[in-house]
């Protein structure tokens, strides 16, 4: 099947990319792993980070590539690839992932958005930051250590307490069908 991807050369894109067993804390248990590979894979094809929030089992990241590049699949599967080669061989493999000699570890697929304007990204940015808040794991972002929010609190962006009345948060799209 062909997928149909976004084709823009030096655009600002939105990832959610899972793990196969949506149940574990593989990458907050690995956090330092997924960090150092995300930093190896910036530096030999270079991309802005523009966010990032890594949760128990799935990651959200926005990148903008440099002019004259689009290609986002290939970082992404750097970063799988490079996350899945660190770290020992403990998951369960289906005989349809072993056939193909594959891990796993990610599922096969990631969801990709293309930033839009301005709007589309500070909702995205916003979404990444609130993500731990979403999911049950902290009662305001910046409890949350696996977040660029600390670095946009440091800026001052965001004031340390953004995010922690979820009043704030019921009109705005903070749900998983972001347009």
């Amino acid at each position: 099947m062909q997928y149909r991807r976004a084709n823009i050369t030096g655009a600002c894109y939105f990832f959610t990319i899972n793990l196969a067993d949506r149940r574990s804390y593989l990458l907050v248990m690995k956090f330092d792993v997924l960090r150092d590979v995300i930093n190896q894979v910036k530096h030999k094809h270079p991309f802005k980070l523009d966010a990032k929030v890594i949760m128990p089992e799935h990651f959200h990241i926005m990148m903008t590539l440099p002019e004259n590049d689009n290609d986002y699949p290939k970082r992404i599967m750097l970063i799988k690839s490079g996350f899945s080669k660190k770290i020992p061989k403990t998951e369960r493999i289906n005989p349809s992932r072993l056939r193909k000699r594959e891990r796993g570890i990610w599922q096969r697929r990631y969801w990709e958005h293309l930033i839009r304007d301005e709007d589309d990204y500070q909702k995205h940015v916003d979404y990444i930051h609130y993500n731990p808040v979403k999911h049950g794991h902290a009662q305001k972002p910046s409890d949350w250590a696996y977040s660029t929010i600390h670095k946009y609190i440091d800026l001052g962006i965001y004031d340390k307490n953004w995010g922690n009345d979820n009043r704030i948060h019921e009109h705005q799209n903070f749900g998983e069908n972001i347009p």
